[in-house]
């Protein structure tokens, strides 16, 4: 069974919320404002969502792309590149432009 809770209920009653979950196979959703920040879940249920979640799981999107050159530029490199960019940048002096009166 899962019953919910607002963060202020299980601070009032943590010790009873505690026992629910450790001894009557519950689970507590904390909430605060409507949207749900925490659960209170049993050791055994811990350890089998533990034992559940992939280990290595991959990054996914542009978290993807960090590190994605370690294996084929030395990081002394990448810091040559970078080290180019800025340099160019502080060299760039702008496009002229003109201001109409």
């Amino acid at each position: 069974m899962t019953k919910t809770v607002t963060a202020a209920e299980a601070k009032a009653h943590l010790s009873a919320l505690v026992s629910e979950v450790a001894y009557g196979d519950n689970h507590i959703i904390i909430e605060r404002r409507g949207k749900p920040l925490a659960a209170l879940v049993s050791i055994s249920d811990l350890e089998r969502l533990q034992d559940t979640e992939p280990a290595g799981r991959e990054p996914r999107g542009a978290l993807a792309l960090l590190g994605a050159w370690a294996d084929l530029i030395p990081d002394e490199e990448i810091d040559r590149m970078v080290a180019d960019i800025y340099a160019a940048r502080e060299r760039e002096t702008g496009r002229p432009v003109e201001l109409e009166p």
